[in-house]
């Protein structure tokens, strides 16, 4: 039986609580910029005494944990990451990974050169389940609105949508542009990086636009990109693909995301949170146009509904995703290309945003 991968949490905020339950079987300290902020949270995750620190400092220096989880705002993101792997720690660090592909390269730097492993920690991509809709997509489909592969054929377009609406504006993180705010550093970076994983490809083409709100970041916006034809991949992956990705912090979607293919469509309900039991992805057949119904033309099959569990919760499994591959010197889930290239594609899109305001 393998001992506890030991954990250490820099920040107390909300994400920073939930990775902590989520891993509630590992040891965990927690380390903030004060003593009285890291008791206080740990208390509410009745942590010992002893496993709280007053700086970050400290926790990054503590020789009884493995590993640096790092959930501080995004603009330090970089600077403690790389303290973390010069004081010997292997870093799990929030999403997104730094303020831009400059600061990331430097973080994986950092790692090779202290030889420590270092992770962005897109939580969603370690639930089975997203394994599970790519593996669809590649055995379910063919070259053509003929494959009869019985799956969704072709992949085509690409649909997702990631928002929500707060009302907290004074003294939240997301609403400061000099610390990394906006929808799309926030969860925009989210619906690129599963449009990215999904093609198995970098766009040769995005466009986004977006509203700056009053604070002077960007809340809400819509993105468009256009992966090229590439042979290398499986046959159902090889054509054009299109995405249209929405995003925002000051507006209610349905969060969902959806895969169209020549023959079908994919739809995942719960793309970015997925629970720990019932998550579900749901296929259906070609729907025939609604005049063509009235006509007396037959529809679509039935939806045919995939269930896909995971062991522990979400940020549990992400952690022992972590811990596995550094314990067997196996890949990351989230590798340092498919990190650096969602941050590049950040920069493109954050220089369309800022030429545009």
């Amino acid at each position: 039986m393998n001992t506890p991968f030991r954990f250490g949490i820099l920040g107390t905020g909300n994400i920073a609580g939930q990775f902590a339950q989520g891993v509630a079987d590992a040891q965990r300290s927690v380390g903030s910029r004060s003593a009285q902020s890291a008791a206080t949270f740990g208390e509410h995750l009745e942590l010992p005494t002893e496993t709280s620190h007053g700086s970050y400092e400290s926790l990054i220096h503590d020789d009884t944990i493995d590993a640096v989880y790092v959930s501080l705002p995004n603009h330090l993101h970089a600077e403690w990451t790389i303290k973390a792997l010069e004081a010997g720690k292997h870093v799990l660090c929030e999403k997104p990974f730094a303020m831009n592909a400059e600061e990331a390269t430097a973080m994986f730097a950092a790692a090779e050169r202290t030889d420590r492993r270092l992770m962005e920690a897109f939580m969603y991509r370690c639930h089975p389940l997203m394994d599970a809709v790519r593996r669809e997509v590649v055995a379910g489909g063919g070259s053509g609105a003929t494959s009869g592969g019985g799956g969704i054929g072709a992949l085509r377009m690409i649909r997702a949508s990631f928002c929500y609406r707060t009302t907290r504006i004074d003294g939240n993180v997301r609403f400061d542009p000099a610390i990394g705010g906006g929808a799309l550093m926030d969860i925009g970076s989210y619906c690129l990086s599963f449009a990215r994983f999904i093609a198995g490809r970098e766009p040769v083409a995005a466009h986004i636009v977006g509203h700056r709100h009053d604070t002077g970041v960007d809340d809400y916006a819509n993105v468009v990109l256009k992966f090229e034809e590439d042979p290398t991949q499986p046959a159902p992956l090889r054509g054009a693909i299109t995405a249209a990705l929405t995003f925002g912090m000051t507006v209610q979607l349905d969060n969902t995301a959806h895969l169209g293919g020549t023959d079908g469509h994919l739809q995942i309900p719960i793309p970015w949170k997925p629970p720990t039991t019932g998550a579900t992805y749901i296929l259906s057949g070609q729907t025939p146009p609604k005049q063509d119904l009235a006509q007396g033309k037959s529809g679509p099959p039935e939806p045919k509904v995939v269930t896909i569990d995971s062991p522990v919760p979400l940020y549990g499994q992400q952690a022992d995703a972590f811990a596995d591959a550094v314990r067997h010197d196996q890949p990351m889930p989230v590798t340092p290309a498919d990190t650096l290239g969602n941050m590049r594609l950040i920069d493109q899109l954050a220089r369309q945003l800022g030429a545009s305001s």
